[in-house]
């Protein structure tokens, strides 16, 4: 092989070295370019449905998860609190639970709920955000007025909510409070945040 062939082939070797590591290089520059354009684990996360254990949850008893950043109240409802629902009819604003945003069509019913004791429901007043106390004691005990039948108070500007989350007329709440899409997937699990299952 003469001295030019020799030159040739080193060249070659040598360019296509030269543009493997270029290659290499490039990808790897792309590579967090591209992650950086998705979602992260925790912006997934906050818009990702919820699954939660309600095996232990007592009647009577309210437990908190966060799904979207924000509260999500459960509440196994005992029938002396779901017996106040139809004394309140002509208190409450939306009694019927007809603003169709407030809630997914399967819990547009008495309840607003799925099952009849357990209330699955955003723990945000509709006013401005706050997010209510529970005032489960009838009467006075609580701070609130002696024909209080139970519910939930936003101390910020003193709307207040029955059992259902339904929102009392004349308050500054415009609307009762959310409850979010949800399916049960067993008789203890619920996963808040979607209802593709139906109800």
């Amino acid at each position: 092989m003469s001295n030019q062939g020799k030159v040739d082939c080193g060249r070659r070797r040598l360019i296509v070295a030269t543009a493997a590591v270029g290659g290499v290089g490039a990808v790897g520059a792309l590579v967090p370019f591209v992650s950086s354009l998705l979602p992260s684990e925790r912006a997934k996360a906050a818009g990702a449905p919820v699954e939660v254990d309600i095996g232990k949850l007592a009647e009577g008893q309210m437990m908190t998860v966060e799904w979207r950043g924000k509260p999500v109240w459960i509440i196994n409802r005992t029938k002396d609190m779901l017996a106040t629902l139809p004394k309140l009819d002509d208190k409450v604003a939306d009694p019927k639970s007809e603003v169709a945003s407030q809630q997914p069509a399967y819990a547009a019913n008495p309840t607003r709920s799925v099952k009849e004791n357990l209330l699955v429901v955003i723990g945000i007043c509709t006013h401005l955000g706050c997010s209510p106390s529970s005032k489960f004691k009838a009467g006075a005990e609580e701070g609130m007025t002696a024909d209080w039948l139970g519910g939930f108070l936003c101390p910020c500007h003193g709307s207040t909510f029955d059992f259902a989350g339904r929102v009392f007329k004349a308050k500054p709440a415009p609307t009762n409070l959310e409850i979010p899409p949800h399916v049960y997937l067993t008789d203890t699990r619920i996963l808040i945040g979607e209802d593709k299952k139906g109800a």
